[in-house]
């Protein structure tokens, strides 16, 4: 059974665009050149700066949970390999729209990828360069400090954050929509945030997913 036929018979990816971003997308093409036969594997592994490239199982879990429409504005943050940033790409553009029959639909969306480490950066835009979704303008990469959000975007749709960290950042809060998502891992928990309104008392409403583990945020 190949690594995506296991994760939907699992139960770990469930939406049909998801499902194809996975398929479209290959694990493999964001992986050292000797790392690209482990590409199956549904494990993290390593991509050099101290870093790795997520465990499927993980990103189809937060995929699933931050739910990336078409036409949305999302933004990525410790965008590494550039792994997450394709399958968000995917996800928000035309060809999702394409894969579910809407092909008049004039929505493609935008990613924001933010990644501190230089090499890191480096390597994750050539690797989504590869689909073509920098030269489409699907995704635009930052190199930056991503607690700090991208206020030059913002307001964003969903936030997506691959590393640990401590507690949710307030650039993230404000730089959110109404009714937004923000998925991120916390200690050993992946947290889902839906923003409920800017003047509500209990302004996000929050939900804990024990028993992951992450590299930290730089």
């Amino acid at each position: 059974m190949s690594l995506i036929d296991s994760l939907i018979e699992n139960g770990w990816l469930k939406t049909s665009g998801i499902i194809e971003a996975f398929k479209q997308i290959k694990r493999a093409d964001f992986m050292p050149e000797d790392m690209k036969n482990l590409a199956d594997l549904n494990e993290a592994l390593p991509i050099g700066q101290g870093q790795t490239i997520s465990q499927p199982l993980t990103v189809a879990f937060m995929l699933e949970l931050l739910q990336p429409m078409p036409g949305e504005k999302i933004l990525d943050i410790g965008s590494g390999s550039g792994w997450t940033s394709s399958l968000l790409a995917y996800c928000v553009s035309q060809q999702a729209l394409n894969f579910l029959g809407c092909e008049k639909n004039p929505k493609r969306g935008k990613i924001i990828a933010i990644e501190l480490v230089p090499a890191l950066k480096e390597f994750g835009e050539k690797n989504v360069a590869k689909y073509n979704y920098i030269k489409k303008g699907i995704v635009k990469f930052i190199r930056g400090d991503g607690s700090k959000g991208y206020s030059k975007e913002a307001p964003f749709d969903k936030i997506l954050c691959s590393a640990e960290a401590k507690e949710i950042p307030s650039a993230w809060k404000e730089q959110l929509k109404i009714g937004g998502r923000i998925v991120m891992p916390i200690a050993n928990s992946i947290w889902l945030f839906i923003k409920n309104s800017s003047n509500e008392e209990k302004e996000f409403e929050e939900i804990e997913y024990p028993g992951f583990v992450f590299v930290p945020l730089l």
